[in-house]
């Protein structure tokens, strides 16, 4: 069972058509990237990675990714969880954290 973060409740909108992947890698880390429209049509993302036991160890929303649609911003958020979980948040490119 996942214990969501703060960033991730900020972010949730169940009213928003999303599109989710969800993966457990070799070592028990779990992952969890989700894609939606906004209400203004922005493609919008949410990256979860979880400890085997569940707890968060990085959460991270983008408000907009602009220029992307849901299938390319989920295909570059599932590498992004990948490299986070495999290799550390300090071996990914930097990004900010976004609230709603």
């Amino acid at each position: 069972m996942r214990i969501r973060g703060d960033i991730y409740w900020q972010w949730a909108d169940p009213t928003l058509h999303h599109r989710e992947h969800d993966e457990t890698l070799d070592d028990g880390t779990f992952i969890d990237v989700q894609v939606r429209l906004s209400r203004t049509g922005d493609t919008q993302m949410f990256i979860g990675v979880y400890a085997p036991a569940g707890t968060a160890l990085h959460e991270e929303a983008f408000d907009s990714r602009p220029g992307e649609s849901m299938t390319r911003a989920l295909a570059w958020g599932v590498g992004r969880a990948r490299r986070i979980a495999t290799e550390g948040l300090a071996a990914t490119d930097k990004h900010a954290v976004c609230s709603k």
